[in-house]
């Protein structure tokens, strides 16, 4: 389990949040160093001579505020000249774009709304996309407030879009009073005496640059920081890390400062460990959008994760949890992945696939990894005509629905999956032997659905037609489907997966009995030819009347979703199998307080019984807050752990 920093060294520049930041760190178990890099020098009121004419006149149509601190300088230097009542009639006739939360609160103190706020991460390009949403800017005056320098794209993105732009500057950065500890931070790191370097601004990173030419020790910093973890709090840091051709390890998904420390203190040690063991062994690393990679090889190293053992009924020190659709779209991460690739490129670049992978695993802390893939392109290795579109999802133009159709299917090639075999060697060769990778496929019944109706299904009126129409045909497709799955998985396993998950999404709207006729014998002939001593998982949906027969297929875990009470569930199945589930995804659009009671229930309906595994009944939603997934690892694994300690006292 995370221990957090565990006593690693780190630096951070923060200045006026110093106090804080060093508290953050101490919690999280690490050795703090805080150098101040920088302070906010106020600018004489003359320098906003021109805003205050324009804004008591009438004439300022887009008010835009950067920052809480820029907002309040602005405030009080008004107030020096001006009512504080007119200042407010002032703001309340002209549109009021908030940067994010800080410009909100300092807004508030004074009684005012905006009329648009940013959502995080906050940056500039935020800014110009949501005006293009909301607002034509054509003709209209607009003020930005300045805080430090002047950011040239973004006036220029306004005025390229018609808008009158000018600023209206509040105060300049500049290098504290004391810069001593600044420089000892500096040196310090090019010593190698610092773990992680933690920046939460972009000015930050320039001061420091600056202090370490004066230093001479520019060069030498460089050097340094390829044995060091970098941490950004957040888009704008990490461009501006980047422009100095600085690599970032960290950046949250939601820029705060409590989340940079919290989730960097999870995964710290693990990127030490692949970022040392890189730079000294001189391996060139593997880099998508996020840190560098060092893939180890693994070589026969067997898995020592808690996800294995409770598969196997096994004691373990917690319970596991991983979640499926874990690397999905509630990433901001695999979102700016997928704004550069479509799904499919995605798919079937191993190094890509992998990336996404391995990201999810380090961003939430989960026991499991699952390879990014999708569960119909074995179709397209059948010769079926497979299409992703962007709005549509997947869809089959020649339906599997005639003799003809079926027998036409073509031969599984095993070499024609090559890029999800040389995904999984890329992610077990770099992940952890305590991180479990999970291989997949698509269960016979739920693929042969999609074959048949071409597209996602209410009734499933095509599927179940030809089932009950043509039992041969219908069995001479799910045979097919099955030796290829087998043979699919089988390869899965060679490529390094140590488990194996069979998702038959669309198995609930049988009724038992068609489950027993048209569907067990297959399962059972599927599972009897999975090769190796790896735990093959069974999920379906809506399955609660169908429990007792899908045991029967003799599968090593049963997910189950959260239609039905896991206590239950588990009496159906039989304590000999193992469990996985069940936390209603919608849970975790609720507050964290909610989840964390919700997921108590099922750890205590499980307790001191061998075999479950935490996971969401399905898929994680796209809309679901990090924080939350994030919450409810953490306390998945420390409210278990303590469940089981008391067991054994």
């Amino acid at each position: 389990m995370i221990k957090g920093l565990n006593g690693l060294k780190v630096t951070s520049f923060e200045s006026r949040r110093s106090k804080e930041i060093e508290k953050l760190i101490v919690y999280h178990g690490g050795t703090p160093r805080v150098a101040p890099s920088m302070k906010e020098i106020p600018l004489d009121s003359l320098n906003i001579s021109n805003f205050k004419t324009d804004i008591f006149s009438g004439k300022t149509d887009v008010l835009i505020l950067m920052t809480g601190v820029g907002t309040r300088m602005l405030t009080e230097l008004i107030k020096t000249e001006f009512d504080l009542e007119q200042y407010k009639g002032a703001l309340k006739s002209t549109k009021i774009i908030a940067r994010g939360p800080k410009p909100v609160s300092a807004l508030k103190e004074i009684d005012i709304v905006p009329d648009i706020t940013i959502k995080e991460p906050n940056t500039w390009k935020d800014i110009v996309s949501t005006l293009d949403e909301t607002t034509d800017i054509r003709g209209l005056n607009i003020y930005v407030q300045e805080y430090g320098v002047t950011n040239e794209q973004f006036l220029n993105a306004l005025a390229e879009r018609g808008a009158n732009v000018k600023t209206v500057s509040i105060y300049r950065w500049g290098l504290p009073d004391d810069i001593q500890p600044l420089k000892e931070a500096i040196n310090s790191i090019t010593q190698g005496g610092e773990d992680l370097v933690l920046f939460t601004s972009s000015q930050q990173v320039v001061n420091m640059f600056d202090v370490a030419s004066k230093e001479g020790l520019k060069s030498k910093l460089y050097d340094s920081f390829g044995n060091t973890i970098i941490g950004s709090i957040g888009p704008t840091t990490s461009e501006t890390l980047r422009n100095f051709n600085i690599s970032v390890d960290y950046e949250p998904d939601s820029p705060k400062m409590g989340n940079l420390i919290r989730e960097i203190a999870r995964v710290s040690r693990e990127l030490l460990l692949k970022k040392r063991t890189a730079l000294q062994s001189g391996i060139q690393t593997v880099n998508w959008k996020r840190t560098d990679m060092f893939w180890e090889n693994r070589g026969d190293k067997e898995t020592t994760s808690q996800f294995v053992k409770a598969c196997r009924l096994e004691k373990t020190d917690y319970t596991p949890i991983w979640i499926m659709r874990q690397a999905g779209r509630f990433l901001r991460e695999y979102r700016e992945i997928r704004s550069k690739v479509s799904f499919i490129e995605l798919c079937k670049t191993p190094e890509i696939a992998a990336d996404v992978t391995l990201m999810a695993v380090e961003k939430l802390n989960v026991d499991a990894a699952i390879i990014f893939s999708d569960i119909l392109l074995i179709l397209q290795s059948l010769g079926v005509d497979l299409e992703y579109s962007k709005n549509d999802g997947p869809r089959i133009q020649r339906v599997l629905r005639s003799p003809k159709a079926v027998d036409s299917l073509l031969e599984f090639e095993p070499e024609s999956m090559d890029y999800v075999y040389d995904a999984i060697k890329l992610v077990r060769s770099s992940l952890n032997p305590d991180k479990a990778l999970i291989g997949f496929a698509g269960a016979p019944f739920t693929v042969a659905s999609y074959a048949i109706e071409g597209g996602g299904s209410k009734n499933y009126i095509n599927t179940k037609s030809l089932m009950y129409r043509d039992p041969g045909l219908w069995n001479s497709l799910m045979m097919k489907l099955t030796n290829a799955t087998a043979s699919y998985l089988n390869c899965q396993i060679k490529a390094g997966a140590d488990a194996v998950q069979l998702f038959d999404s669309w198995v609930g709207c049988l009724s038992p009995d068609d489950y027993s006729e048209y569907v067990l014998p297959h399962m059972k002939k599927l599972v009897s030819m999975i090769e190796g001593e790896v735990p093959v998982i069974l999920f379906g949906t809506d399955t609660a009347t169908l429990l007792g027969h899908m045991t029967d297929t003799g599968y090593d875990v049963i997910g189950v979703d959260w239609r039905v009470d896991i206590e239950e569930a588990w009496n159906s199945i039989g304590y000999e199998t193992a469990i996985q589930g069940n936390l209603d995804p919608l849970c975790l659009l609720s507050t964290q307080s909610y989840i964390k009671n919700e997921a108590k229930k099922i750890l205590d309906k499980t307790a001191g019984i061998p075999g479950h595994i935490f996971n969401l009944g399905h898929g994680v939603l796209p809309p679901t807050p990090v924080d939350n997934v994030l919450a409810l690892v953490d306390m998945v694994h420390e409210y278990s752990q303590n469940i089981k300690k008391d067991e054994m006292q």
